[in-house]
């Protein structure tokens, strides 16, 4: 009669990690990719909305980026709610609050009006990003999270590709039940996210404790590993302070403000920009942001993966800013369709490329509900960047005609955050160094007992 061992600890592992990764990961993917499809489908909607309700270019960049301010003011208090409430209540609320707002965005027929549901739209959403990325460093150890994250944050570009193939058949509903096609596309891109609520709210657990498929054993495993991992303990502190006491959250703030600048300032122009260079029809424009974001989704994992695989985050950040710089200087140097779509490339795919890398350095200074605090300040502060990025580009459209002069000068910022990154790299280095010889505690740590 043959033996049946038990599993071993390694087998154990995996076995939580993929049901982690096949429950949860795809579930979030698809919030955060309506999230952002529902955040910036007023690009789409422009092409139509501007020209009938006589919107400028700076009125539609301002209430465009109003978003991000009431956004960034209500970052931390949600992130604080969430550990509160835990993450299946909260995360349901925000998402069916932000459907109805936006779809809500059909009544719009003012500037004014443009403004303040925007400014509402970001109150509804605050706290849903870096609330997921708080939630996942619940379930998955710092050797698979920027897999993880990228793996859930592939629905950025995903989203890009949906939207872009919806938006040109959205926009031909026009006149249909007396709807413009703007509002048909508003209205029917904020359904989702009311739907996801209830799915959020019935089949997300809120952390491994709560988690009935897994087994005893795999819960074990993955509350031991966080547990024994430097500054991952289940529990820290309320404290918004502890987490700004750390200069590594004011200086990855910084530089995702000067990322989300550049990339906000494409992206709520970018079908206007496309359109504007290759003279192509609405669909044919929405089909070339859907290919942008296919190969946005595999810079993503790509390099997500291999930064797992090397255990290395800052080359990995690093050489993607560099590659998002020369696009958006290529972009803003010529008018060409053969220069400016390569170009809108390498800025999609180096700012994906970034993205998990850059989300798995907090979690290594910060812990528990520090860790809450601490990333959603830095995307509080990054988050402006989506304020000041589509106003400047609309300020710089109305005053010289065309795109260029705009893309141009955001290349700045982006080589701005690459010498942020190498800051922060050299900041940790030090820190390190100074722990090992015992002469500081981290920042996120508890006094000892």
């Amino acid at each position: 009669m043959a033996v049946v061992l038990p599993p071993t600890e390694e087998a154990i592992g995996r076995s939580a990690l993929r049901k982690a990764s096949v429950r949860l990961l795809p579930m979030i993917g698809v919030g955060y990719g309506i999230a952002y499809m529902d955040r910036v489908n007023v690009s789409f909607a422009a092409l139509q909305m501007n020209k009938q309700l006589h919107f400028s270019a700076t009125i539609f960049g301002l209430g465009a980026g109003l978003f991000f301010l009431s956004y960034a003011a209500c970052e931390i208090p949600s992130n604080l709610l969430l550990v509160r409430f835990g993450a299946r209540r909260w995360l349901a609320r925000i998402m069916v609050t932000w459907g109805l707002l936006s779809m809500a965005m059909i009544f719009v027929r003012t500037p004014v009006q443009f403004c303040v549901m925007r400014l509402l739209l970001g109150i509804a959403e605050a706290g849903f990003f870096p609330g997921v990325i708080f939630y996942l460093t619940q379930w998955f150890p710092a050797g698979e999270r920027s897999k993880a994250v990228s793996r859930f944050y592939i629905a950025y570009p995903l989203s890009s590709t949906v939207m872009g193939a919806l938006a040109g058949w959205l926009l031909h509903l026009d006149g249909r039940a007396g709807l413009a096609g703007w509002q048909w596309l508003l209205l029917l891109e904020g359904v989702p996210a009311v739907v996801m609520s209830a799915v959020f709210f019935l089949g997300l657990p809120d952390g491994p404790a709560k988690a009935g498929w897994l087994t005893d054993a795999e819960r074990a495993w993955i509350l031991r590993k966080l547990e024994d991992e430097p500054g991952e303990a289940a529990h820290g502190s309320h404290d918004a302070a502890r987490a700004f006491g750390d200069p590594r959250v004011w200086l990855l703030g910084g530089l995702f403000c000067c990322v989300l600048l550049a990339n906000y300032a494409y992206t709520f122009s970018a079908p206007a920009l496309v359109q504007r260079v290759t003279g192509l029809s609405t669909t044919r424009v929405g089909m070339i942001i859907a290919v942008l974001g296919v190969l946005g989704a595999l810079a993503m994992l790509a390099n997500g993966t291999h930064s797992d695989r090397t255990g290395e985050r800052y080359r990995h950040i690093i050489v993607p800013l560099f590659v998002m710089a020369v696009g958006y200087v290529a972009a803003g140097s010529s008018v060409r369709p053969v220069v400016v779509l390569p170009a809108l490339v390498l800025m999609v795919m180096g700012f994906t490329a970034m993205q998990a890398p850059l989300w798995t350095i907090p979690s290594g200074f910060l812990r528990g509900r520090s860790a809450a605090a601490g990333i959603a300040a830095i995307n509080m502060i990054g988050i402006l960047g989506g304020f000041v990025g589509p106003y400047w580009m609309g300020i710089s459209i109305d005053l010289t005609g065309g795109f260029q002069r705009g893309l141009l000068t955001i290349a700045v910022p982006v080589v701005g955050a690459a010498g942020l990154i190498t800051v922060i790299h050299r900041y940790g280095e030090h820190r390190a160094r100074a722990m090992m010889a015992g002469a500081m505690v981290p920042v996120a740590e508890e006094p000892a007992t």
